[in-house]
């Protein structure tokens, strides 16, 4: 089935006019809103020390702007909300089923295709089917829960960036590009027998949702299938790595978004999604393989553990409504102004000083957070601190990814930090307007005028696998008095 607007499909709209006003206007009209609570700088106060100083323990609606996360938050089109009227809630060959299962082959092209209840699903089902203990699974860089699920098998998740991601004041376009060097040697040294797989992540997220180019790609690609290794991708963002490539890449600029994302996925022997981020859905995953034997594992992972092979945990409706979220996160003038909004508000924030993750990716703007509070040490948690500096002066909810979610302990009790201690403002797809990005540009800018002020903070009790989600914080200085 296909959704349309008018007689223009919603995957072949034009590119917005340069020539035209330089304004950014969002590519949709507002049907349905939803109040914001304004809360005082008191009353945030409070709020945040009920919650042991952790952002995720906030009560949503005491959010005044919530840029948490962009996964499952984004805002369902008016296409979707009628695909979700015609879903069919049939256990097994749901008629919603083959409708998901044609969107997906449309873009991924694997031979297999499987629907999870969302992307950590994804995770646990494939590692559970390719990944032993002992071995090691490389790639660009692994986000939070990815690298828990393989450590939960009893394997390394092996990061290789390139030298460039490791410099937030680098232009380089394609900062999550994978050191095709270090990948080779290590294929080279362990083979399949130690390395089931490759996983690239498109965009880099732990890194500043930074892209990965399509030379890497085939280079990788070239790489794996030379060593006999699967190549796979967690695709949660691949839309808004096929603009950037787009955007950014010679030779890239006349090629459609689809097109280019075709060419990716051919690249990969499989892929894993989060469909909650670029399918605009508010829950939903996706595993796809190309190998039988493995796509046999999975099913049978699949239905002992999320559900029947034809829905995967999801309802009729969700997968309606993911299927038309897969063309509408293609069209270009979505993408554009996407891309737009985002470098809206880094540009803002960088005019001012604010120490960034440059360039800008699309799903989010990175603090650098250690040279935000300079002034803290690693111990102190810099990017931590900031989000709830951050949250207490502005009511905006955002994530760390640095010291407490990346960080770990070594055998010898002492912390090991990662290389950067970053803070995300991860951007909801149509959600806020133009004057929400103002005053999060605004209320940041005020921040940093006077972040030496910005107080130290400590985890209380032993660090455990993903930390963030569930640990209680307190002021450093209150907890060294006590």
């Amino acid at each position: 089935m296909s959704w349309r607007r008018g007689s223009t499909s919603i995957s072949s709209a034009p590119e917005p006019d340069a020539a035209m006003a330089t304004t950014i206007i969002e590519p949709f009209r507002i049907k349905v809103v939803e109040p914001i609570a304004l809360t005082t700088r008191a009353q945030r106060q409070e709020l945040i020390k009920e919650a042991g100083y952790n952002p995720f323990k906030l009560r949503a609606e005491n959010c005044m702007i919530d840029l948490l996360t962009d996964s499952g938050t984004g805002s369902m089109s008016s296409y979707q909300w009628a695909a979700m009227m015609i879903g069919d809630e049939s256990y097994a060959g749901a008629g919603s089923w083959f409708r998901f299962e044609s969107a997906v082959r449309r873009v991924f092209g694997h031979a297999h295709v499987f629907p999870t209840h969302q992307g950590r699903a994804s995770e646990r089902i494939l590692f559970s089917a390719a990944v032993s203990e002992g071995q090691i699974v490389p790639g660009n860089g692994h986000f939070d829960t990815t690298r828990a699920n393989i450590q939960a098998r009893g394997a390394t998740a092996l990061d290789l960036p390139i030298a460039e991601a490791a410099d937030p004041e680098n232009m380089h376009p394609f900062k999550g590009n994978i050191d095709t060097d270090a990948l080779d040697a290590l294929l080279t040294e362990h083979g399949r027998d130690v390395v089931p797989l490759v996983l690239m992540t498109i965009t880099h997220n732990a890194g500043g949702g930074q892209p990965v180019s399509l030379a890497n790609m085939r280079e990788v690609a070239q790489i794996c299938h030379h060593h006999g290794v699967p190549l796979f991708l967690d695709a949660a963002r691949f839309a808004e790595n096929a603009w950037l490539i787009k955007v950014r890449e010679p030779g890239q600029a006349d090629r459609a978004p689809r097109d280019i994302a075709r060419e990716v996925f051919h690249l990969a022997d499989g892929a894993m999604m989060s469909m909650k981020k670029d399918a605009f859905g508010n829950i939903g995953g996706l595993l796809t393989v190309n190998d039988s034997d493995l796509a046999e594992n999975v099913r049978q992972l699949l239905i002992r553990t999320e559900g029947y092979v034809t829905y995967g945990g999801l309802t009729g409706r969700d997968l309606e409504a993911l299927a038309v979220g897969l063309d509408e996160i293609l069209d270009p003038a979505y993408l554009a102004y996407r891309h737009a909004s985002s470098k809206y508000l880094a540009d803002h924030l960088s005019d001012v000083g604010v120490p960034l993750i440059k360039p800008a990716g699309m799903h989010g703007v990175y603090i650098d957070a250690r040279r935000f509070c300079s002034h803290l040490p690693n111990s102190a948690l810099p990017g931590w601190s900031l989000s709830i500096a951050l949250y207490v002066e502005a009511g905006v909810r955002a994530c760390e990814v640095g010291n407490v979610m990346l960080g770990s302990v070594a055998p010898d009790g002492a912390p090991r930090w990662p290389t950067l201690d970053l803070v995300r403002l991860a951007i909801p797809r149509r959600v806020y307007t133009q004057s929400h990005i103002d005053y999060v540009a605004e209320c940041i800018a005020e921040l940093y005028t006077k972040r030496a002020e910005i107080a130290g903070m400590t985890m209380l009790g032993p660090r455990t696998v993903l930390s963030h989600f569930t640990a209680d914080f307190a002021p450093a200085v209150q907890t060294e008095a006590a």
